[in-house]
């Protein structure tokens, strides 16, 4: 019963939340965009903090204060961004390689100056991945709906095969999420593949075009889960099972968009490989 009624708030506030963010993306020039996707941002910095060992309400205001600021400057000289979204897919690149090896977690308290740092790449990154895709001039809006429609098919692929199909399977690494199993991860690319299929159907693509929009798709999902497992990390490092209550059924705002902080960065700067 309580698996269904959590099922349940998922879909509802996904069918509440996703609608408004479909509007916001087709509808809202860039700037009101990004001040748009800079509050998500911001919000999931409020419970970044808590990760990081900041209980004060002053010193997580400042935080955020500070985060803002950040983007402020990347708005103001784009010309740092490309160099802040390779920062980032090498973050994530290294991510990938080490949290599958992990074989303990330990919990920790206190302050973590390094999370602190971390927060302004992982938070930072990808509202920039947003603001560069959105921009981008003519299909800007489409290419940063694409994106989201990409990661959600992946994320619900992930969660209905690996509950259907990933009971007593291989565990993707069990010591950060053991609920999560290979069988869920290839639903995810399953899923971020039927997408690219599709994208490049509509855009009536060549051979060579389809494969590298495929390559992109099933990075973006690959590096996806990586950000939702160094979540899981962060929060069992810190005894938490989410990391807020903000949103009914899936816990926090960086909950709902953890997936987004590693796949965003991806995305942004494949696609613009792919399109030069």
């Amino acid at each position: 019963m309580a698996a269904a009624n959590d099922v349940r708030r998922r879909v509802v506030t996904a069918l509440i939340l996703t609608p408004l963010v479909i509007a916001a993306i087709l509808l809202l020039p860039t700037p009101l965009l990004a001040i748009g996707m800079a509050v998500v941002f911001l919000l999931a910095a409020w419970e970044w903090c808590v990760l990081a060992g900041i209980t004060s309400r002053p010193g997580r205001i400042a935080y955020l204060a500070l985060l803002g600021l950040v983007m402020l400057l990347f708005w103001s000289w784009p010309e740092w961004q490309p160099w802040l979204l390779g920062l980032c897919l090498l973050w994530w690149g290294v991510q990938a390689v080490r949290l599958p090896r992990i074989q303990q977690v330990e919990v920790r308290h206190g302050w973590r100056l390094d999370l602190l740092a971390i927060g302004g790449l992982v938070l930072v990154g990808p509202w920039v991945a947003i603001v560069v895709l959105h921009a981008h001039s003519p299909i800007g809006s489409w290419l940063l709906l694409f994106l989201m429609l990409l990661i959600w098919t992946a994320d619900s692929m992930a969660y209905f095969v690996g509950r259907a199909w990933g009971a007593g399977r291989a565990k993707l690494a069990p010591r950060l999420s053991p609920g999560k199993t290979w069988v869920g991860v290839y639903g995810a690319l399953a899923g971020g593949a039927i997408c690219g299929l599709i994208f490049a159907w509509l855009q009536d693509a060549s051979l060579v075009w389809t494969l590298a929009i495929l390559f992109v798709c099933m990075l973006t999902v690959a590096i996806s889960v990586v950000g939702d497992l160094y979540e899981s990390l962060l929060k069992r490092e810190r005894g938490l099972k989410d990391s807020g209550r903000l949103l009914p059924g899936h816990g926090g705002m960086l909950d709902r968009i953890d997936s987004l902080t590693a796949a965003a960065p991806v995305f942004a700067l494949a696609m613009a490989w792919v399109l030069a």
